[in-house]
Order: C-alpha cells, then structure tokens, then sequence
C-alpha cells in the first residue's frame, strides 16, 4: 500500500510538473513576442549579452563534459524547447527548401558546435569570442568568391586587417602561453568560415522564407542526429556526479539561450532594423566575453588585446561601405 500511495504522488507530480513546464513555454512565448517588439537597441544588448556570455558557458560546460557530449546536449536542448515554443512553423517550409535549411542547419549550427567546443579544450574563452568576431570578414570572402556579391575595394581591405590581426592574435597567444595548443585556435576560425557560408547561402536559397522558418527548420534537423551522437558517448554513465550535472545546467542554459533564444532574437534584429546594425553586435560581443574571462581569473596579455583591436578595426572597414 506504502509503495503504491508513493507510485500515486509521484505520478502525479510528474503530470504537474509538466503542466508547469509547459505553462512556463506558453508564457515564454508570450514573453518573446512582446519583448522582440521593442527598440533595437534593447534586443541589441541581449544579443550581446547572451552571445557574449556563450564562450564562459562553453568553458564550464567542459569541465564535465567532453566536446562531443557538450555539443550534442547544446543542439538537444535549443532543439527541444524552440520546437515546443514555435515547432508549428516547421510545417510551413515548402517541401523543396528541406534540403536547403538541412544544409543551413549543418553550417550555421552543427559542425560550429563541436568546433568551438573542441577549440575551447586548449584557448580560453576570451580568444574563442575574438575569433568568432572574423565571421562578418569571412562571409565577405565567400559571398564574393562563391555566391557573386559584390564587394568594395575597402571591404577586401579591412578583410585583410582582420585577417593579420587573426594571425597575431593567435601567434602571441602561442607564445604567452606555452602550455596551451594554439593550433586549436583554428578550429574556431574553421567555425567561423561554416558561419559565413551559411550567412551567404540563407542569403541565396532561403530568402523567400520567414525567420522563424529556417530557425525551427534547422532545430528539427539537428534534434535527431545531435541525439544519436549522444547516445554513442558515454554520457549517461556520468550523468549522475554532481560535475556532471553541473556542466549540464551550464550546457542547457548555453543551448536555450545562445543557440534557441538568440536566433530569434538575431532575426528579429533584422526585420525592425538592417542587417549593418545588426552585425554590430560581432564589435560588443568580445567586450562581454571579455568581462568574463577577467571574472574567471583569464590571463589577457597587452599584445593579445592589440590583436583584438586589429580584429575589430578590419570588421569595421569590411562591414563599411564607400559613400
């Protein structure tokens, strides 16, 4: 009788807790589409935020789990909770845009995943958040490499800048700290290249669809596969050690935020603005990032904050256009 009135209680407080819980995604909805209707400015310095916030998330997420794992449970998380805010717009994409947003969700999220996670195994995350400041740079080359934009003489300039500053970023980091393998660094800017090829080929095939299409589109591609790497892991033997799952806690909060939440957010940015303010937030995101590598004790050397600014004078000159 004892074990079936505690069977009884459990039962039901599953079912409200997931009442709860899907209370909470409807409020959550709500809550996106009164919030996404406010100044730009606002959504701009969320975006930075949380983008910014991403590479500490990253850090601490590996401190239980391996690249693999943190990767898989990051898409797992933005996937699920997106799908269950917005998931009706998936029926919506046109049969013959699949394999398009397929490919979207691969460059734009999947391999960038694992990427950034492994590259953060040996750099830290204030020089993460740097290279990925390279991403507008490389979608300048690719767009006009591949895809037949258009690009200016200052453009391919400050692509240049951006790209020594790249190399000196990564050339001082190597030797201030020796104990780190800075070839990882190339990981990220491998990373970055995959952003800017989606950025160009959204651009190309999927300009005709909504935002919120090709966002919930690309969440119900990678659920499947990130769920299938992750049950080729050992991550359920671990689950239970409190490292564990405090990495999980960080990886969740890094998944619904910085991959789920902040593509809505991004897109939306767009719309009510243009895409030149909205890649602003490639300049305010180290920044963030920045405050919290010194928070977590991160050693930044003189000459590496030289190399960021070098960075960032050449996304500058490569996101300004002639008058």
């Amino acid at each position: 009788m004892v074990s079936n009135s505690l069977k009884f209680n459990r039962n039901k407080y599953n079912g409200n807790f997931a009442i709860i819980f899907l209370k909470s995604l409807n409020f959550a909805n709500i809550f996106l589409v009164v919030f996404m209707k406010e100044s730009k400015w606002i959504i701009l310095a969320v975006l930075a935020i949380v983008w910014g916030s991403s590479f500490i998330l990253i850090k601490k997420g590996l401190n239980g789990l391996n690249p693999i794992e943190l990767g898989s449970v990051r898409m797992i998380s933005a996937s699920v909770v997106m799908l269950l805010l917005k998931g009706k717009h998936v029926a919506s994409i046109p049969k013959n845009k699949y394999k398009y947003v397929a490919a979207s969700a691969l460059f734009g999220i999947f391999f960038p995943a694992f990427l950034f996670a492994y590259a953060q195994t040996e750099i830290d995350s204030t020089i993460s958040s740097i290279i990925n400041a390279t991403t507008p740079l490389f979608t300048l080359v690719i767009g006009a490499l591949f895809f037949k934009l258009i690009s200016q003489k200052r453009q391919f300039f400050g692509v240049f800048i951006g790209l020594v500053g790249c190399i000196l970023l990564i050339l001082t980091g190597s030797s201030i700290h020796p104990e780190q393998n800075y070839w990882y660094a190339l990981l990220a800017v491998v990373a970055c290249v995959l952003y800017a090829i989606n950025i160009n080929w959204v651009k190309k095939f999927l300009s005709d669809l909504r935002p919120v299409q090709i966002a919930m589109g690309n969440f119900a591609f990678l659920l499947i596969p990130a769920s299938l790497i992750l049950f080729t892991t050992d991550f359920f033997s671990h689950i239970s050690t409190p490292e564990t799952q405090t990495a999980v806690l960080y990886t969740v909060i890094l998944g619904i935020c910085s991959t789920g939440l902040a593509s809505l957010f991004f897109y939306r940015l767009i719309l009510i603005s243009s895409p030149v303010f909205a890649s602003s937030t490639t300049y305010l995101i180290p920044l963030v990032a920045f405050g919290w590598g010194i928070l977590d004790h991160e050693s930044v050397h003189f000459a590496q904050v030289i190399g960021a600014l070098v960075i960032l004078v050449g996304v500058y000159f490569s996101g300004k256009k002639n008058q």
